[in-house]
Order: C-alpha cells, then sequence, then structure tokens
C-alpha cells in the first residue's frame, strides 16, 4: 500500500481545506512546486495532485503549476479537479501526468468514462467522494442519491482501472479513517482503490493494512503530513 502525498492546489497556492470547504482553506505554502519536491525528498513514490480551483469552477485553473511541478520530480503524478471534457484530459495527460481523475463526468455521464479508458487505457482514474455512502460531485458541493459503491461498481464496468474512494466528512479532521467504508469499497470491485480522508496517523495506516485487501494500492495523507503530526516514513512502517 503506497503512501502518496497530496498536493491541493487553490489560487495557485498549496493548501488543505476542511471537509472540502472552500472558506475553510489553510495555506501551506506558496510554492507547490517546492512542496512535491519536498515530499520526493521524503520518500513519496507517487504524488496525488488536486486542482481545487479546477473542481469548483468546472475548468481546470491550475495547468500551469502543475506541469511545472511534473516537469521538477521524478516520481508519478496523479491529478483530479475539473476534468470534465475531453480536451481537458489530453492536455493534462500530454503535460507529463500519469493518470488524470474524474469525478463529476464519471457520475454524470459513466457512457463517457468507457470512452476514455478505450483511448488513454489505465491513465483515467475515477475519482469517487461520498458522504454517508453517497457519491458528492462538483467540488463535493452536490451530494447525489447514488450510492459510492455503485457508482464504483459502475465504473470498473466500464473499464475503470483505478477508483480513489474518498470518505469527505473525513478529510481534513484529523479524526482517523473510515477503515469500515475503505473495506466494503475494496470488497464491492476488483480493480485497484486508493483510500482517501482522514489518514492521520500511523495507526490509520496499519487499519488499512490489516484488511489485508490486495486491491487496497494506496492511501492518500495530506493535512497530517503538512502539520507534522506524520511523517511519510511513520505511515510507511
Amino acid at each position: 500500500m503506497l503512501i502518496i502525498p497530496a498536493i491541493d492546489l487553490k489560487g495557485g497556492k498549496c493548501v488543505r481545506l476542511r471537509q472540502g470547504r472552500a472558506d475553510e482553506a489553510v495555506v501551506y505554502s506558496g510554492d507547490p512546486v517546492a512542496m512535491a519536491r519536498r515530499w520526493e525528498v521524503e520518500g513519496a513514490q507517487y504524488l496525488h495532485v488536486v486542482d481545487l480551483d479546477g473542481a469548483f469552477q468546472g475548468r481546470p485553473a491550475h495547468a500551469e503549476v502543475i506541469a511545472q511541478i511534473v516537469r521538477a520530480i521524478g516520481i508519478p503524478v496523479e491529478v483530479g479537479g475539473g476534468l470534465r471534457t475531453d480536451e481537458d484530459i489530453r492536455a493534462l495527460l500530454a503535460a507529463g501526468v500519469d493518470r488524470a481523475i474524474i469525478g463529476t463526468r464519471a457520475w454524470a455521464d459513466p457512457e463517457s468514462l468507457k470512452r476514455l479508458v478505450g483511448q488513454f487505457g489505465a491513465r483515467v482514474a475515477v475519482g469517487i467522494d461520498a458522504r454517508d455512502g453517497r457519491v458528492q460531485v462538483k467540488g463535493w458541493v452536490e451530494t447525489t442519491d447514488q450510492l459510492a459503491m455503485d457508482l464504483a461498481r459502475k465504473a470498473e464496468s466500464m473499464g475503470a482501472d483505478c477508483i480513489i474512494y474518498t470518505d469527505t466528512s473525513k478529510d481534513g479532521m484529523l479524526a482517523g479513517v473510515n477503515v469500515r467504508a475503505m473495506d466494503e469499497m475494496c470488497a464491492a470491485v476488483s480493480c485497484s482503490v486508493i483510500a482517501s480522508g482522514g489518514v492521520s496517523s500511523r495507526e490509520d495506516a496499519a487499519a488499512l493494512r490489516a484488511l489485508n485487501r490486495p486491491n487496497l494500492a494506496g492511501a492518500i495523507v495530506g493535512k497530517a503530513l503538512y502539520e507534522g503530526r506524520v511523517t511519510l516514513k511513520d505511515l510507511e512502517e
């Protein structure tokens, strides 16, 4: 299970939100590229980047910053946030991003996911964000009636190779990970699952590993790293 540090971009800066609320942003760095280098130096093997402004606006807002990050480090980068068109995804992948994450679009138009997977293969992943088991979209502003597990199964049936599953009630709260939800998601699909939301201690990482789910490929960590509560090395032990 890879430990994957997160860089959330808002206004060109590296921030963290509480439960995805745009009005509760804490700025941790004005230099996202330097932050990316830091995580690589500390041993990260993969990097997760979210274009928060893109997610809220429905179109990419940090294309140049993301391109700079990709050029500055030697580890793969996955990016999500505001990728609502084929052109957005194509441009991101052409910039060297390893994997483009679609969320709102996968929910609104699953058939387009099938086509995108046919075109880009494993370089397209699906981000499923949920509160109380129900899918949230448009930067977590809208909660739908669709169950996260149902969307995951549909995404897999459309060819998705990887699902990034976020419990939005846990994100940025430093209150622990929803282990049960992650276990249920791994049981629901056979494709790779990356856990996100609330991973903030060695115990959280250990609890996820203890699930012994072979398709639990990684865990994304944000605020706990930025606030110095844990290090990458702590979580990888």
